[in-house]
């Protein structure tokens, strides 16, 4: 996956431990995908809802190469005509926070995924907080 490389899980006795990137977008990303719903069940919460996710038209075209699934940071927005439209935050650059503090939401691209053209629907996550 792109942004989020690399990540650790493990547990020493009683204690678990999540080993998230160096880069300040990959630890966002990494943790909304993964350690957010860990941190629940081991609260004692049983049934974690997955954060909703929808599809939405692109407003403007993404370059990306197949090969893995990528998170990209996005703005979705209402399209004037009842619907909704979703745009990247610029760069996408694991270092770039600016990209997650604009964003409320991640495009998700699957593995299978090549270039995106403008009007095309692609998969969106809402930020957690936005629901």
């Amino acid at each position: 996956m792109k942004s989020g490389r690399p990540l650790a899980y493990g547990k020493i006795s009683e204690a678990h431990f999540f080993g998230l990137p160096g880069n300040p977008v990959s630890v966002m990303v990494t943790f909304y995908q993964f350690v957010r719903d860990a941190l629940l069940v081991l609260q004692g919460q049983r049934e974690v809802a997955p954060l909703p996710t929808f599809k939405v038209s692109l407003s403007a075209a993404i370059k990306k190469a197949p090969g893995r699934t990528e998170f990209q940071r996005g703005i979705l927005s209402p399209d004037g005509a009842g619907g909704w439209t979703v745009r990247t935050t610029g760069d996408q650059g694991s270092g770039i926070l600016s990209s997650m503090s604009q964003a409320n939401c991640f495009i998700v691209l699957g593995s299978d995924t090549g270039n995106v053209a403008a009007g095309e629907l692609v998969d969106v996550q809402l930020l957690e907080g936005l629901v």
